[in-house]
């Protein structure tokens, strides 16, 4: 397989280093960290075997994290045009 030699700034590299699993090559990493061909659908049944009650907290707290995003969003609007 041909290889390219690529530049990237110290930063960056810094990162890839800091998430590279000690299993893989960089290669490796930039091709999962690249990865587009997931479906939200290779998710589906995934928690089925999870308690209703348990299913029910994580749903009231991702609608509370919404209503508290779009409370905020609001707020910013209001903010934005007074000034």
């Amino acid at each position: 397989m041909a290889t390219k030699t690529i530049s990237i700034m110290d930063d960056v590299y810094d990162r890839l280093v800091a998430l590279k699993r000690s299993d893989e090559s960089f290669s490796d990493e930039i091709r999962r960290l690249t990865n587009t061909k997931g479906s939200i659908m290779e998710f589906a049944g995934s928690w089925s075997d999870m308690p209703k009650e348990e299913g029910e907290k994580i749903k009231k707290g991702i609608l509370a994290m919404r209503k508290g995003t779009r409370l905020q969003e609001i707020a910013k609007r209001m903010n934005n045009d007074t000034c």
